[in-house]
């Protein structure tokens, strides 16, 4: 990489709005911001005069070259800002660690015979969407009940259009649809049912309640005992998802309120999700925070990320901080929601205990958690602390572990498997069909599977796009699958490639058990009971076990393409299909020729063709 002069580079910033991208000396992406003015806000991290938290301090202290993003404006930014710190997921970024959806009960309106679906996605598609929900479960069973109780329909079918065509489903013999596929209800009478169930999913349980307990008693009065029962479990239903529906204020509005809890290193932000006035759930979410960031910086880190990647945003958002860009967030948030945002910091009233009782929530969440957190420390970043100490090595971030798997020299395939932090990075873990070698030679195949991986990577450091690539950041520890045969052909690709990376191997015993290390010429023992032990068997187990499953679905793809090479009709574009349709060779030969047909998408005559291919074979075998 050629030397990046920061001076230079300074004076070359527009005074244009846009996106900065901050790298230190390993090329790792570390902060990613936006600004109004890009000339003012990087120079302002350069310049001594300017007051930086020690947090800004650090960071600046490891930046060895930034690039930037010009936009049109800074709500622009703002966006594009919040895609790269998704993507790239940077040290000094606070970071929402949860990706989560959450279920939404559509109802297709736009239909002429509407249906009551579970979605996690909100479009905009002419339905109604009612949600979000935090427990798919629920949204389930509300959606079952309904459908009992109102007789929808739940099957896919094109109505008008299909009315008459193929017979009515179970739901109507069993007496749960009323069959609009048949024409045997008007689309009047089928409406003011679906009307109904969009009362009762407004929150308006009396009318349900009321015709089911009549329904009910005249049952019981008619002494048809099993009917009556029906009503009462479908009443109990009904009351039950009434109950959890909280009634929290009276205006029937949808808010969000927001609030946190932390510690040293810990920030559990806990929302409560209000929708048409009603209290239906909450939920926690864990941040990675940057240290010194104050409560309100971090709540407009999660807002930036949370609403980024949720269909759903309310009208209100009620937080327990104030946060600095305030407008600009509401100024987005409006223009997704296509209606005015509001972000809010009440100071008394429900609303303020609202927040206090999450907050509360966010606390009880962080103590609850406080040794789970440990335990799961110690199993990742203090493992790496006892192999740094083993080692007698520093700062180890990021280790790669590599493997090789054959059959007597078959299709020899190389795994890399990556650990950050003591954990598996299974976006950067990375698969190689060797080339260069026919035979059973793991030395030779693990030359060539380092000489890619490092070539590649020192390919992509020289590329315009270097900071993007998937092989541009290179390993703290090199751990090999053996001892010193291993670890020296790594040494040699390092040292051809001119480059400087510790390299230790893992050795097994007669066994097959993890023994100790191999590092700098000598075996170093290590504590089987110790959490570096277990780290390095987790490594170990993880490379051998990606190889593996390379090498079985190269196998079993050779073994589809070899038999159906055979098959007269059956070319590349045909087996290509049959490979995607089947899982292995049984499962084609189990087929007919009208299923054959219809996965694979082709003509019955080929079809009928395959199977006819396999009773040959058979009755040769025979």
């Amino acid at each position: 990489m050629e030397h990046f002069d920061v001076e230079a580079e300074l004076k070359k910033l527009p005074g244009k709005p846009g996106v900065y991208i901050m790298h230190d000396a390993k090329d790792a992406i570390i902060y990613v911001g936006k600004a109004v003015s890009l000339k003012n806000r990087v120079r302002s991290y350069f310049r001594a005069s300017t007051k930086k938290t020690a947090k800004i301090q650090k960071m600046v202290s490891l930046i060895a070259r930034f690039e930037y993003i010009v936009t049109d404006s800074e709500l622009e930014a703002l966006v594009l800002e919040n895609n790269l710190i998704k993507e790239h997921s940077p040290k000094y970024n606070t970071m929402l660690k949860d990706d989560k959806t959450y279920p939404y009960i559509k109802v297709t309106v736009a239909e002429a015979f509407p249906r009551i679906l579970f979605s996690r996605q909100m479009k905009k598609d002419k339905s109604r969407y009612f949600g979000p929900y935090t427990s798919a479960a629920a949204v389930k069973d509300t959606i079952e009940l309904m459908n009992k109780i109102y007789k929808l329909r739940t099957c896919n079918r094109s109505l008008p259009q299909e009315e008459g065509k193929g017979r009515p489903c179970l739901n109507y013999h069993i007496k749960q649809c009323t069959a609009p596929c048949q024409g045997y209800i008007d689309k009047e009478a089928y409406r003011e049912s679906v009307n109904k169930a969009l009362e009762f999913l407004n929150g308006n349980y009396g009318p349900v309640i009321k015709d089911l307990e009549e329904k009910m008693y005249a049952a019981s009065e008619a002494l048809e005992f099993e009917e009556a029962g029906k009503y009462k479990e479908l009443l109990y239903s009904v009351k039950s998802v009434a109950q959890k529906q909280k009634i929290t204020e009276s205006d029937g509005e949808n808010k969000d309120y927001i609030a946190l809890a932390r510690n040293e290193r810990d920030v559990i932000i806990q929302v409560f999700f209000v929708r048409e006035g009603k209290l239906i759930g909450r939920e926690h979410f864990y941040m990675k925070q940057a240290t010194q960031d104050t409560d309100g910086e971090i709540l407009q880190s999660f807002l930036k990320q949370y609403y980024a990647g949720t269909p759903f945003i309310p009208k209100e958002i009620f937080l327990a901080e104030a946060i600095e860009e305030q407008e600009l967030l509401e100024e987005w948030l409006g223009r997704k929601r296509e209606n005015r945002v509001y972000i809010r910091v009440p100071q008394k009233g429900q609303k303020e205990k609202m927040l206090e009782l999450a907050r509360q929530n966010a606390e009880l969440v962080l103590s609850r958690d406080a040794e789970k957190i440990k335990r799961e420390e110690l199993r990742t970043i203090g493992a790496v602390k006892e192999i740094e100490a083993l080692l007698q090595l520093s700062n180890i971030q990021r280790m790669e572990a590599f493997d090789i798997s054959n059959i007597s020299g078959f299709a020899n395939v190389g795994s890399m498997v990556v650990y950050e932090k003591g954990k598996p990075k299974r976006s950067d873990y990375r698969k190689f069909k060797i080339k260069s070698v026919a035979g059973p030679d793991d030395y030779a195949c693990m030359k060539e599977v380092l000489t890619r991986r490092f070539v590649h990577g020192l390919e992509e450091r020289e590329s315009t796009d270097a900071a993007y690539g998937s092989f541009t950041r290179f390993p703290d520890l090199l751990m090999m699958d053996g001892g010193k045969g291993q670890v020296n052909i790594a040494l040699q690709v390092l040292e051809e490639l001119n480059l400087n990376i510790p390299v230790c191997g893992m050795v097994k015993d007669d066994n097959h058990r993890t023994r100790g290390l191999y590092y700098n010429n000598c075996e170093i023992p290590i504590d089987t009971r110790s959490e570096g032990f277990h780290l390095i068997t987790r490594i170990q187990d993880e490379a051998h076990r990606f190889a593996i499953e390379y090498h079985r679905s190269l196998r079993s793809q050779a073994q589809v393409h070899s038999v159906l090479d055979e098959i007269p009709g059956v070319g590349p574009t045909r087996r290509k299909a049959l490979m995607k349709s089947f899982s292995s060779i049984e499962d084609l030969k189990k087929a007919d020729a009208a299923t054959i047909a219809e996965k694979a998408g082709m003509p019955l005559h080929i079809a009928e063709g395959i199977v006819s291919f396999f009773a040959n074979k058979e009755e040769k075998k025979v």
